[in-house]
Formats: structure tokens, C-alpha cells, sequence
């Protein structure tokens, strides 16, 4: 029997987890630290998917956790990309109201942003224009965030990696099957290895409700998984757009619409995109891959019911964005932005993503912030979706902050 000893274990190696990690070593809380990861590369699933915009803070409500850790959170990613001369596309983002009954956000949407502080001003058509030319706005403004960015997120998870075990941080990954002991601090894995740990830190991200239910934490909550599907500009495209183009967010519902983003490239790609369609799967990135019928056949329950009580905006949620995989729909929404895209524009993008939103059947709502949840020996991270990659050490240090009040080893 192979035992591997640690002050901390984190289950899963996300941007998230990875920070923690860091942020561990950075504040020399722990000097041991496992990183647990059931594939066989890091970056597989939501921290290697996302799309790699770095948020600058605008759309979340002041005094949210969200608002807390965004702006700092980008600061930090960023100076931490610049150091390693890893591409960053400082493109910024501009949002436009696709319809004229939607300008008044933009005032809602700058007023947040001042407060959480960020930087944002507002834009007149000519300054649209000038920036992008075919872009549109119904109301004639639009609002600049300058400090929104774009990197290749794979590249930021890899690098982590490779400093966290320059630093003596132990990775075990393609680890998929293990039972948890936690009265024992115990994680058993296949083939006679197991880990033994003085606290344990679960950021398995799509799977992280069902770890935090082995240690009897959170089983009111579970994931309810979207599919992103994105397209792309051909190459060829006459129009390329050089900045992020984001229309207004309905801010009652969790996606934030179809937008146009640069890829981090000297010579980008744009994506248009995502969806936000249920998914049939936690994993279901392809085809029938990674289905699972039961757990589809139960979410698409409690979507019905939150459809029909229009809970949070839902049925405005159903009506505009959850059937955006069919192209004719993507393309109509994406023509609210830039009205002189065509079909021969545009082809399907190998970027796919699942955004897994938390329910709580209590209250019977989408949870829309961050949440962290204390569980024996162990602290459990729900809810970490966007802009969780953005913020991930800012995140982190809020995380490890309470976590470490009750972490108990040597």
C-alpha cells in the first residue's frame, strides 16, 4: 500500500484549485499539498474550455462574492500573464443594447462596474464606429470597458501547473475511481495507493456537488449543466471585428448572450458565442458522448418547473437563448450585433464548453453566486463558474481566509 501524506488535498486540478494551491504556498499555510485529478491532463473540462475572456468586473451585483474578488482577481491574472510573457489580447470589450428597451441597462451595467471597481465609460455610435465598423446600436450608445482582455486559458492552466510542482506540489492525476473516508481523513484510491490528509479542498468544478455529498455536505444543491457551442468568423471573413462585442445581459438570467470575442492570437480568431443549452450530460462536449439520460431526464424536470414559474427570469431565459444551437437562431442573434454577418461568414468552432449552474431545491432557485461550504475536515467550492477563472486568486485567498480557521495539521 502506496500512502501519500499531506497537509492539504485538493480535489481537482482547475485554475481554481490550482490557485489554492498556489495561495497555500504563497501565504506558507500548508508545506505539503496533493492535487487529485480524475483525468489524465489538466484543463480538460471548464478551466481549459472557457473562453478566456479576463472580466473586468461589470456585471455583478456590489457586495456579491462575484463583486468582491473580479476586478482584483483580473489584476492579478493579468500581471501574473504579463511576468511569464504568455499572449494576452488587451482587445477590451464594448456592450451594446440590441434592442432600444435595453439601453437603460448600460447605465445599470456602468453604475455596477464603478462601484466593484472598474473601468468603463460610455461611447457614442462614432466611437462604435471608430473601434468596430459594422458593429450596431439601437439606442446610439454603447459602454467601453478598456480593461477586459483575452489569453489562451489551456496555456495559463499548463504553466500553473508546471510552477505549483517546481514548488513540491504532488499531482496525481487520471485518478477516476477512489472512495472517501473523511472521519478517517482518507481518500482511498484503485490500486492500492491512498491519501491521507489534514484538510481537504474539493474544486472538482463539474462534479464538485457529488464529492461535497460523499462528505455530507450541500445535498440541496446540484448542477444543472449547459452546453456552449460556439462558431467562428472564416478567416477569410470581411469583417473582424477587433474587440470584444457583448450585447446588454438580461441580468435575471446567468448567460450573458451571444457575443463576438478575439481569440488570443496575433492574428485572432472570432468567436461567436455561446449557447446556453441544457446538456445532456456533465461532460456531454460531443454528440452522445458522456450521456447521462437520468440526470438529463431530472434537470430538464426542474427547468420545466422553473419555465413555468418564470423563476428568475427563466422563461425570458428559455424564449431568447436555449435553443441558440440551431444556427439559424445563433445567427439572428449575432446579427443584432453586427447586421452584415451572413451564413457563408460563419462555421461551427471546435470550442465547446458546459457551464454548470447550482440549483437549490429548497429555495428552488439558480444559486448566482460563488459559493464555499465548510464540511468535516474539508471545505467544499460550489458554484464556481464565470468569472471564476478571471478571479481565481483573488478566489482563492477569499477561500483559504475561512478555510484556514479550520485546517488542523502540523
Amino acid at each position: 500500500m502506496t500512502t501519500y501524506n499531506c497537509d492539504v488535498l485538493i480535489i481537482g486540478g482547475g485554475m481554481v484549485g490550482m490557485c489554492i494551491a498556489h495561495q497555500l504556498l504563497e501565504r506558507q499555510i500548508a508545506k505539503s499539498i496533493v492535487v487529485l485529478d480524475k483525468e489524465s491532463e489538466l484543463g480538460l473540462h471548464s478551466s481549459g474550455r472557457n473562453s478566456g475572456v479576463l472580466h473586468a468586473g461589470l456585471y455583478y451585483k456590489p457586495g456579491s462574492i462575484k463583486a468582491k474578488v473580479c476586478v482584483d482577481g483580473a489584476r492579478r491574472l493579468r500581471a501574473w500573464i504579463v511576468e511569464r510573457n504568455i499572449y494576452l489580447n488587451t482587445c477590451g470589450k464594448v456592450i451594446v443594447p440590441p434592442r432600444q428597451e435595453l439601453d437603460g441597462q448600460l447605465d445599470l451595467l456602468a453604475e455596477r462596474g464603478k462601484a466593484n471597481g472598474a473601468t468603463v465609460e460610455f461611447w457614442d455610435e462614432q466611437q462604435l464606429r471608430e473601434l468596430i465598423p459594422e458593429a450596431c446600436t439601437s439606442s446610439g450608445r454603447a459602454l467601453w470597458s478598456p480593461n477586459t482582455a483575452v489569453v489562451k486559458p489551456i496555456k495559463v492552466v499548463k504553466r500553473l501547473r508546471e510552477e505549483l510542482q517546481e514548488h513540491g506540489v504532488l499531482f496525481l492525476i487520471g485518478k477516476s475511481e477512489w472512495s472517501a473516508e473523511p472521519k478517517h481523513r482518507l481518500i482511498r484510491l484503485a490500486k492500492d495507493e491512498q491519501v491521507s490528509y489534514g484538510h481537504l479542498i474539493n474544486c472538482a468544478g463539474l462534479q464538485s456537488d457529488r464529492i461535497a455529498h460523499q462528505f455530507g455536505v450541500g445535498r440541496e444543491y446540484t448542477l444543472l449543466p449547459f452546453k456552449g457551442l460556439y462558431w467562428q468568423l472564416k478567416p477569410e471573413c470581411p469583417i473582424q471585428p477587433r474587440s470584444n462585442l457583448y450585447p446588454v445581459p438580461d441580468l435575471n438570467v446567468p448567460f450573458l448572450g451571444v457575443h463576438f470575442t478575439p481569440s488570443a492570437d496575433p492574428n485572432p480568431l472570432i468567436s461567436i458565442g455561446p449557447t446556453a443549452t441544457p446538456a445532456w450530460g456533465r461532460e456531454n462536449y460531443r454528440g452522445i458522448d458522456a450521456l447521462e439520460p437520468a440526470m438529463a431526464a431530472s434537470n430538464l424536470a426542474v427547468l420545466a418547473r422553473q419555465y413555468f414559474a418564470n423563476s428568475g427570469g427563466f422563461r425570458r431565459y428559455v424564449h431568447e437563448q436555449a435553443f441558440l444551437a440551431f444556427p439559424p437562431l445563433l445567427l439572428r442573434a449575432a446579427q443584432q450585433l453586427i447586421p452584415a454577418v451572413r451564413a457563408e461568414h460563419i462555421e461551427l468552432s471546435q470550442k465547446v464548453g458546459i457551464r454548470s449552474q447550482l440549483f437549490n431545491r429548497n429555495t428552488q432557485r439558480l444559486e448566482d453566486d460563488f459559493l464555499c461550504l465548510p464540511g468535516p475536515a474539508s471545505t467544499h467550492v460550489m458554484n464556481a463558474i464565470s468569472p471564476a477563472f478571471t478571479a481565481s486568486f483573488a478566489l482563492s485567498d477569499l477561500i483559504l481566509d475561512e478555510a484556514s480557521q479550520r485546517m488542523e495539521f502540523g
